[in-house]
């Protein structure tokens, strides 16, 4: 019966976000706590859309919307800015390699004020990459991020990519 709860509060949330934000990714699996609060639930949906709808696109407006003022990497790759220009810097980056990259949520988690996104990434590596140019390869590869939210935004963020696949994908590495 729980099960049951679980889902049928994920398919709720899911036609609820469906009209306001139809261009935003949906996830395709959602799980939300069913004793979470619908407003704080569907805040936390909406944040985590936003923010892979940004890797699914590059537009920034969706980054700056889905993140707090005050938000926090903390995984911070070697190199990479804190706060908002970071991740707007490494999808730049990404892009210039892989233009055509898509993103989709393959899970969506939420509970208490933690979203967990289960991530795919695709697209072909037609342009370059720390001095190698793409050949059209096919570019597929996962990531998972913990996010806080905290009024409607991710205030923190915890990931990990599987960049070995990535750069083995990029031909950067080789087995």
């Amino acid at each position: 019966m729980k099960h049951l709860t679980v889902l049928l509060a994920a398919c709720s949330m899911a036609s609820v976000h469906a009209a306001p934000d139809a261009q935003l990714v949906h996830p395709r699996t959602l799980l939300v706590d069913p004793a979470l609060p619908s407003a704080q639930a569907e805040a936390s949906v909406l944040a985590a859309r936003r923010y892979a709808s940004f890797w699914n696109s590059g537009d920034q407006a969706l980054a700056r919307a889905a993140l707090a003022p005050d938000f926090t990497d903390r995984t911070l790759p070697p190199g990479r800015a804190q706060g908002l220009p970071g991740p707007l810097a490494a999808s730049a980056f990404v892009r210039a390699a892989v233009p055509d990259m898509r993103a989709a949520i393959e899970q969506l988690i939420v509970s208490g004020d933690r979203a967990i996104v289960h991530l795919r990434f695709q697209g072909h590596f037609t342009g370059s990459f720390k001095g190698v140019q793409g050949k059209g390869q096919a570019i597929d590869f996962i990531a998972t991020d913990i996010y806080r939210v905290a009024d409607g935004r991710i205030t923190d963020n915890w990931h990990i990519e599987d960049n070995l696949t990535f750069l083995r994908q990029l031909g950067v590495i080789r087995d």
